[in-house]
């Protein structure tokens, strides 16, 4: 596989992501709802370099079912356990490409009164967009690539790679 993001990009982009999300919430403490389990690792960095307080939350859900294409019927598989009315809250995600699950999240943590709700993702695949959603905090742009490694994964394997690679099929 042919990596298209090294690991010392990978740092140096979540360091200035963290910094500003930093900036942002200066005196509050935001939400972070990782949404799994692909963004569990970009989520883990993130924070830790954060500048302020936070609390993290999870959802799980599922819409790829063992493909490289994302069938757009979203199964949520695990919800968040904290009530978010009135709080501040970052959906952190690991990729948007179609972005049907990212917006069918986002409608329902709407639905949930937050303060607020921004948008944090590691990858963003523009090219593939079906519906209108725009991320807040974007760490990289890539092109109509399948990826793998850093949290991402194809058929459950590969998310403990270091770095971003474009996977191919064998």
């Amino acid at each position: 596989m042919k990596v298209l993001i090294k690991k010392e990009d990978l740092k140096r982009r979540i360091k200035e992501l963290a910094k500003q999300i930093s900036e942002d919430y200066r005196g509050k403490t935001p939400v972070f709802i990782a949404i799994l389990k692909g963004a569990f690792i970009f989520l883990s960095d993130l924070i830790r370099e954060l500048e302020i307080d936070c609390i993290v939350d999870f959802m799980a859900v599922t819409s790829y079912n063992g493909s490289t294409e994302s069938s757009g019927a979203v199964e949520f598989l695990k919800d968040v356990t904290m009530d978010i009315q009135g709080k501040d809250v970052i959906i952190v995600e690991d990729i948007v490409d179609t972005g049907l699950t990212l917006d069918y999240i986002k409608k329902v943590l709407e639905l949930r009164k937050p303060a607020s709700l921004k948008i944090c993702v590691l990858l963003d695949k523009k090219k593939k967009r079906r519906v209108k959603i725009e991320p807040d905090y974007v760490g990289f742009e890539i092109g109509d690539v399948f990826v793998v490694g850093y949290g991402l994964d194809f058929g459950e394997k590969y998310r403990n790679l270091p770095e971003i690679y474009c996977y191919e099929e064998r």
